[in-house]
């Protein structure tokens, strides 16, 4: 028993930390039915509306609060307590869920009633997922625990976007959208009782003279004052507007190309979870961060060759190893980019970065969608994922002639930290 004990703390030293392992069984739960929802809310938008239009706004409503809201989100991570911030967000996330079941379950539901429930869960958003990001630092005992933590989120993350999606197809297929919905509610009690179980330290008021708007302009000025923490940003902003496109456009393929149904589109979503889930568990094996920052610029070539070949493929095995390129490129990019930022970053100014991290990934994202939505609107959805990837392509090769000077810069920091000895190359 020992010996196995000692394995697993090699390999998952994060999970030795009990607030952690609590944060892991919780999130895992409620990850599961959030990824349930989002496959029954494209497939119901595209069951309701048949517009490629529309399913790029409602994407674009769910997330564009990001774009707005996340820097102040990020001001109020760092002033208040990042434990409550998150138990209230669970809370509401559970109503918003909870709604959109009943809504669904009674047949009332209309396209309006989707984009209202989903701008609140964008609103939602912009303070869960800078708070969530800057909460993680507290949750591990070690702090060389901490890219661990960051990798096993990943991996977490995507195991739910597996096992979601497949399941979702499932369920709409057989019993309705509805259901979906309703079980995503009830997942966060999972979450909400994990958090309430903790034992956090009391949260220190931190009293500041300073106004809000010079709070996110001074985290501003910090965050794309220095070219690595920019550069990331960036490449996650082009990963983002254009790489996430897929994910609204998936629908069209999976009736109109490979003429299936919900369930088809369930396994397409599910291919590319297990190749996000296998980015994560590469990650989470990693024992150093040095390195990622090759991994982070190479990740978006991954994402342009899946989508291209996605694009073009009318054979659905092939389809779904381009989803599964996609996935794992996707992951690489942006947990290598989280564990990178999460290092080299100052703790006072860490939740107004992530938030800026949130806001260039998700903020992002409802904009993809929109112009993603838009573009299949007039040239096709094929044309419009071939575009997505020659982005993605001419991105790499952007940011990798801008890797040798930006790794100079990060290797002082990861020397003072003692991730590097001033020798070592």
């Amino acid at each position: 028993m020992n010996t196995q004990a000692t394995k697993k703390s090699l390999l998952l030293p994060a999970l030795r930390s009990r607030n952690y392992r609590l944060f892991f069984a919780g999130q895992g739960i409620s990850l599961i039915g959030t990824w349930m929802t989002q496959i029954a809310t494209i497939w119901l938008v595209y069951d309701l509306t048949k517009s490629p239009l529309m399913l790029g706004f409602v994407g674009f409503s769910s997330q564009i609060p990001s774009f707005f809201l996340a820097p102040f989100g990020g001001v109020f991570v760092d002033r208040f307590s990042r434990y409550r911030t998150i138990i209230s967000t669970q809370i509401l996330s559970m109503i918003q869920s909870l709604t959109l079941a009943f809504l669904a379950l009674t047949g009332v539901i209309h396209i309006w009633h989707i984009i209202v429930l989903s701008l609140f869960q964008g609103f939602i958003n912009a303070f869960d997922a800078p708070a969530r990001q800057a909460f993680v630092p507290e949750l591990v005992e070690r702090k060389d625990d901490l890219a661990n933590a960051i990798a096993i989120n990943s991996t977490m993350f995507n195991g739910a976007r597996l096992i979601g999606p497949a399941i979702g197809g499932l369920l709409i297929a057989r019993i309705g959208s509805a259901y979906c919905f309703l079980i995503d509610g009830f997942s966060y009690i999972a979450v909400i009782f994990a958090l309430l179980a903790m034992k956090v330290k009391p949260w220190k008021t931190i009293v500041i003279d300073t106004n809000i708007l010079q709070r996110v302009k001074e985290g501003f000025e910090y965050t794309f004052g220095f070219p690595p923490i920019r550069a990331i940003l960036l490449l996650s902003a082009l990963v983002s507007l254009m790489g996430m496109q897929y994910t609204v456009l998936v629908p069209i393929f999976a009736e109109e190309i490979f003429k299936g149904g919900a369930q088809t589109l369930g396994f397409l979503m599910a291919a590319s979870g297990v190749g996000a889930l296998s980015g994560g568990i590469y990650l989470a094996t990693r024992q150093t961060v040095v390195g990622l920052g090759r991994l982070i610029v190479l990740a978006p070539a991954f994402i342009g060759s899946g989508l291209i070949a996605f694009a073009l493929s009318r054979f659905l095995p092939f389809s779904l190893l381009a989803m599964l390129l996609v996935g794992l490129g996707t992951i690489i990019q942006v947990a290598g980019s989280n564990t990178v930022l999460q290092t080299i970053i100052e703790d006072d100014k860490r939740g107004r970065v992530m938030s800026f991290f949130t806001m260039s990934f998700l903020g992002m994202t409802p904009f993809g969608n929109l112009l993603g939505g838009a573009l299949a609107n007039h040239i096709g959805a094929t044309n419009t994922l071939i575009i997505d990837g020659i982005a993605c392509l001419l991105g790499c090769i952007f940011f990798s002639r801008q890797l040798p000077a930006l790794r100079q810069m990060v290797r002082s920091i990861y020397v003072e930290k003692g991730i590097l000895t001033s020798t070592k190359r």
